[in-house]
């Protein structure tokens, strides 16, 4: 997989330019991984609502074809967009979300945090009030009856320090994950994060974590690198 240090650049072309890459892979082409951060955006994915847009103010609104709900990404968190050919790899769109939220924990565990996996909730997720603690949570996912609906999330005790949203194309994955290092949190209070009313975001300077975003970057890449190997 190639690394691509992008820096900070615009959401709409950095987009575009995952789209045309996707568009043009060949079968041969290899996969890459694009890390970067982008100036203050909101981003509504394909099942967005309107009213979970609360108040954007001067912040833009940008609708795009990844899947999920509204979100915001902004200066201090590392946006890292794997372009993986899913059938070269040999695994599903399932197993993928689940190798991304791993290489995030396992980032957040090289910084002495616990990240969490909520039950229908993509995304990870720290205790606020033990950052550390490795009790499993009672809301985590758990083994169901065939047929039998997922729970509805419970974010109790909890924020959320990294978002996900993915697209598939052609099997090949572009958009990612965004890891909350040490931003300005305030524009999440103006919408329902991911679609759901009163979920606290944190990043990882909130709770008591001082890291560079250069340094989350590096091992988030190291840790997205390893965990989507083939």
């Amino acid at each position: 997989m190639n690394i691509r240090p992008l820096g900070r650049v615009a959401y709409v072309p950095t987009c575009e330019a995952m789209q045309g890459f996707t568009a043009r892979r060949g079968a041969d082409a290899p996969d890459e991984l694009w890390i970067c951060e982008h100036p203050p955006v909101f981003t509504q994915g394909l099942a967005g609502r309107e009213d979970h847009l609360l108040a954007p103010g001067d912040i833009p609104v940008v609708p795009t074809n990844r899947g999920g709900q509204v979100t915001y990404h902004g200066p201090g968190q590392v946006v890292a967009y794997p372009l993986v050919d899913l059938q070269r790899a040999g695994y599903f769109v399932k197993e993928y979300v689940y190798r991304v939220e791993e290489a995030v924990i396992r980032t957040l565990a090289g910084f002495g945090v616990t990240g969490h996996r909520v039950a229908g909730a993509p995304g990870i997720y720290v205790r606020l009030a033990d950052p550390g603690s490795h009790a499993l949570l009672p809301q985590r996912p758990q083994k169901r009856n065939p047929g039998e609906p997922l729970p509805p999330p419970d974010f109790t005790g909890l924020g959320k320090i990294a978002a996900l949203g993915i697209k598939v194309s052609r099997h090949c994955t572009y958009h990612g994950v965004a890891l909350n290092v040490a931003m300005d949190l305030q524009p999440f209070q103006r919408i329902n994060p991911c679609g759901y009313a009163g979920l606290q975001t944190v990043d990882l300077s909130t709770i008591g974590v001082a890291v560079s975003w250069d340094e989350a970057a590096r091992v988030l890449g190291q840790k997205l690198v390893a965990t989507l190997a083939p």
